[in-house]
């Protein structure tokens, strides 16, 4: 039934959905914008955009060339929105800075001890860790991502590089206020980035791979009791409280930084199909586990956060290049997906990136105006290196999990194809689509019991994202936006019981009821917004779009 459009409350005011030409607001507010050129501008300050910057700058002062390459990040500063495990592979950081260790960079913890269970509700089933398994960790460190993050903008600078902290890319062309004009453009903004989900459309650089699938990882900080301590320890589960069929596992990682600090967190696959279910509170459970909740018990949570990642893998990658662009780290996606490693990928592709544009732009021919330059050079370095094999071995394993057994034939899967023979079966097979299409209405679905939090080992909603330290500024319109201002309470709630209150995990979503007492209204507390984007994959209408808020909004990690 289509709603009178009037009873509808308005909800989006955003200029994305109503041009400012007719807001009344921005009538008389003069729209030049002061220009400003660049050879290499490179939106989003993490691992990808970062080693590309410094790996253009090497270049450059190898080959005595003047290169001006800028960095654009919305976080206010560089690594304040990162979110990661983190258990790096350190192969690409060696090959951009090989005396990375002389230099300081925080990689204090190396892996000395791998535990990898399948949870029942009570026990756990302890799995042998094999070398050549993916999930082996032997030479890799535990990291607190944000800090190595920004260890690599104070590399960046050192090298010459200029990094902009603060600022929101919110078009192709840059925020009002400061437009970069560039020959060439890298887009780093990590998972679901809001710029590469427009060039998607505009290139079309989507119609010869499949759907890209996600997980969103949840993550806190502890600082624990120091007898339960266990520097260099990495500890994964499966199973418990996930059901067979719903694809995800947890991470505990014991840092070494001076202090008995633990980084854990949990995954869902989001392509679950019970709208009743909350990854927040299956998180907050898991921790309750016999085999956790001991390592937590007397301790204190000092951080939380989420993020989402790629599950698309091989399968998923786009079309990296067009007139004036490239796409790199898990911004096109190139995750290692039973690695749950996407750092040393993402990095790389930088790398080439940089590599592929460096030997164009230095060309004397180049028209000084700065023309959009297309470089499929990176495609092809990125076929022939280490990333696609990579990707390429372990393809098969997460769409192994569509099966009856679920898990379990899914890790069948593994052991069989995988650690005997290398993924070198002759057969890819295929994700399920997309995310947003997997929900089933909450009418065929079993509610969700989940316990209550008892303030000690699992925590409510809002005492968590207290501690993410989100902010945004009151007076800008919210950056989350609908195309539709009805279809929430018409589909989303009438069908699936509002998932969008239980898949954020920020508290952003909220079901109220209207003043008039008959009906409900979608309330978006966008302040709340961790940038996660779980909202915008997964919603079953497709009718959130996420949008960059202004420059400095969102979460202020220390070290996540």
């Amino acid at each position: 039934s289509m709603l009178p459009l009037m009873s509808t409350p308005r909800i989006t005011t955003h200029y994305t959905i109503h041009p400012r030409d007719k807001d009344p607001r921005w009538e008389g507010v003069e729209m030049e914008r002061f220009a400003d050129e660049a050879d290499v501008v490179i939106v989003g300050g993490g691992p990808a955009g970062l080693a590309a910057a410094i790996r253009l700058k090497q270049l450059a002062n190898k080959h005595e060339k003047e290169l001006r390459v800028c960095v654009v990040e919305k976080a206010p500063q560089i690594g304040a929105h990162t979110l990661s495990g983190a258990c790096l592979e350190p192969s690409a950081l060696t090959e951009l800075i090989p005396d990375w260790k002389e230099r300081g960079a925080p990689l204090n913890t190396p892996v000395t001890e791998d535990v990898f269970s399948i949870l029942t509700e009570k026990y756990r089933i302890p799995v042998p860790m094999m070398p050549g398994l993916p999930m082996q960790n032997h030479g890799n460190y535990i990291v607190r991502m944000g800090n190595l993050v920004r260890w690599l903008g104070e590399q960046a600078e050192e090298v010459g590089v200029e990094l902009y902290p603060g600022y929101a890319a919110a078009e192709d062309i840059f925020e009002r206020g400061m437009e970069l004009h560039a020959k060439v453009t890298l887009f780093g903004e990590g998972c679901h980035g809001h710029l590469a989900k427009q060039l998607y459309k505009k290139f079309n650089l989507r119609e010869n791979c499949e759907p890209q699938t996600y997980a969103i990882g949840l993550k806190e900080l502890w600082m624990i009791d120091e007898k339960k301590w266990r520097p260099g320890r990495v500890e994964h589960s499966v199973g418990w409280p996930l059901d067979r069929n719903t694809y995800g596992g947890s991470f505990l990682y014991h840092l070494n930084e001076g202090e008995p600090l633990v980084a854990l967190g949990f995954v869902v696959g989001l392509d679950y199909t019970n709208p009743y279910l909350s990854p927040f509170r299956e998180f907050q459970r898991w921790k309750h586990h016999p085999f956790v909740a001991p390592t937590l018990e007397g301790g204190q949570r000092i951080a939380y956060g989420a993020r989402a990642l790629n599950e698309g893998g091989f399968q998923s990658i786009p079309k990296l290049t067009f007139p004036g662009g490239l796409l790199i780290g898990c911004s096109p996606g190139f995750m290692n997906v039973p690695k749950i490693k996407g750092t040393h990928t993402a990095m790389k592709s930088g790398m080439l990136a940089a590599e592929a544009i460096f030997p164009k732009l230095t060309a004397e021919t180049l028209d000084s105006e700065t023309a959009g330059l297309h470089v499929p050079e990176y495609a092809e370095n990125l076929k022939n290196s280490w990333v696609w094999k990579e990707l390429y071995a372990v393809r098969n394993i997460r769409p192994s999990f569509h099966n009856y057994f679920g898990l379990y034939g899914g890790m069948i899967y593994t052991g069989i194809f995988y650690w005997i023979f290398r993924g070198k079966e002759p057969w890819t097979l295929k994700h399920c689509g997309t995310d947003a299409n997997q929900l089933k209405p909450a009418k065929e679905c079993t509610p969700i019991e989940y316990p209550k939090p008892d303030g000690k080992i699992s925590f409510d909603l809002l005492s968590s994202v207290a501690l993410s330290g989100t902010n945004h500024e009151g007076d800008q319109p919210p950056h989350l936006t609908l195309k539709d201002d009805s279809i929430p309470v018409a589909r989303n709630l009438g069908i699936y019981d509002g998932p969008e209150q239980r898949f954020c995990p920020a508290g952003v979503y909220e079901y109220v009821p209207l003043d008039t007492g008959d009906g409900m209204r979608l309330q978006i507390n966008a302040q709340n917004c961790v940038h996660c984007k779980t909202c915008d994959i997964k919603d079953p209408s497709q009718n959130i779009n996420w949008v960059v808020p202004e420059g400095g909004g969102g979460p202020a990690y220390n070290g996540m």
